[in-house]
């Protein structure tokens, strides 16, 4: 049996136990509220986490690159969300590849013109494609304006052949640049509001929204509650990060990923470790919020900064006395989960400090 202290390192370390948890509590929430899940995979990019957030109950999977979705269809999993605008004829006939294989594919859309290249492609086939209209709740990223501009667009896809209109959704990315929890419970709820007033909006027009989508890891059990929501699609919630702890959307037991990393020099002003920015990336924080001190969580050790990073070097600063010396073994919790799995090509998945096994980040590092 391999203990992960014997483990070379760097190494993406990924507790069972705790994914596990983290997977439970996202599927509790939505029995509890009575909406589906739809996770987001960009966070994890694995078959065999997709699988089990599927095993869960999810009733499908969200994805933001179309290459994610045709690794997840060669997996078997048959219910697939791109959100994210897809326009040029390269991906749009990839679409039309996974639709012929029978794989239920949803695409966002939130332009006029878009729409008008995936019909022009797909009046040339059998297919019928489900697009979900994208609302901007206050990100100013993609999306439509609510109300109105959704509405307008609804009208502009019920006029066209080849494509029909299955739902309405929004993210709430700016969540992470809240200031307090207040300020995250009144972005959830004016996420869900958009959703919610778009479809309504649609339905007294005589256009029916059968899915109104939430997403967001900080803001989902707060607009997953609001009437009317009837699914949600948080994808950091698999494994909770830094960034999240520091948001105060939960505490820092629940971090399932850390990368395991060794001391390399120890200095009387700095310690130096073998994860630098290719291991941990740079993320303090998004979207104008710095959420979190330095560039990583050495867990369980107090007192340690991770002040920078260069490529292959992680420099900590102390503020106390030290027992760490050249070779041992640290977990560091990373800012930003997402980001450091795609930095990876594994998972070492263990229980209790036993390694039980690795599993492939199977769509990482793929281009657009």
């Amino acid at each position: 049996m391999t203990f992960i202290h014997e483990l070379d390192t760097p190494a993406l370390l990924l507790d069972y136990e705790k994914l596990k948890e983290n997977i439970a509590e996202v599927a509790s929430f939505a029995r509890e509220v009575g909406v589906q899940v739809r996770p987001h995979i960009k966070t994890h990019k694995s078959i065999k986490i997709a699988q089990m957030q599927l095993e869960a109950g999810a009733t499908g999977i969200t994805v933001a690159k179309m290459e994610e979705a045709e690794v997840m269809a060669i997996a078997g999993i048959q219910d697939i969300l791109i959100a994210y605008p897809i326009s040029s004829t390269y991906k749009i006939n990839k679409i039309i590849n996974l639709l012929e294989r029978g794989i239920r594919v949803k695409v966002a859309v939130d332009q006029e013109q878009q729409l008008t290249y995936l019909q022009q492609a797909l009046c040339h086939t059998d297919h019928l494609l489900e697009v979900w209209i994208k609302v901007d709740s206050g990100l100013r990223r993609c999306g439509v304006q609510p109300g109105k501009e959704a509405v307008q667009l609804a009208k502009y896809i019920m006029n066209l052949s080849h494509i029909r209109l299955g739902g309405i959704f929004t993210h709430a990315g700016h969540s992470y640049g809240a200031k307090s929890k207040l300020d995250i419970k009144k972005i959830g709820h004016d996420e869900a509001k958009a959703v919610v007033e778009s479809a309504e909006d649609c339905e007294k027009e005589g256009i029916p929204i059968k899915v109104r989508s939430v997403g967001s890891t900080p803001t989902y059990q707060t607009a997953g509650k609001v009437k009317g929501i009837t699914e949600i699609r948080p994808g950091n919630a698999a494994f909770i990060d830094a960034i999240q702890v520091g948001l105060g959307v939960t505490n820092i037991e629940r971090c399932a990923l850390t990368v395991l990393s060794s001391v390399v020099g120890v200095y009387p002003d700095r310690i130096v470790f073998d994860a630098g920015s290719k291991s941990l990336c740079l993320d303090k924080g998004a979207h104008g919020n710095e959420t979190v001190t330095g560039y990583g969580v050495v867990k369980d050790i107090e007192g340690i900064t991770m002040e920078r990073l260069s490529e292959e070097h992680g420099v900590g600063t102390f503020h106390q006395s030290l027992l760490l010396k050249l070779n041992d073994k640290v977990q560091i919790i990373p800012n930003h989960a997402c980001t450091v799995a795609n930095m990876f090509e594994e998972y070492v998945i263990h229980r209790n400090g036993h390694v039980i096994g690795k599993w492939k980040v199977d769509a990482r590092g793929k281009a657009r």
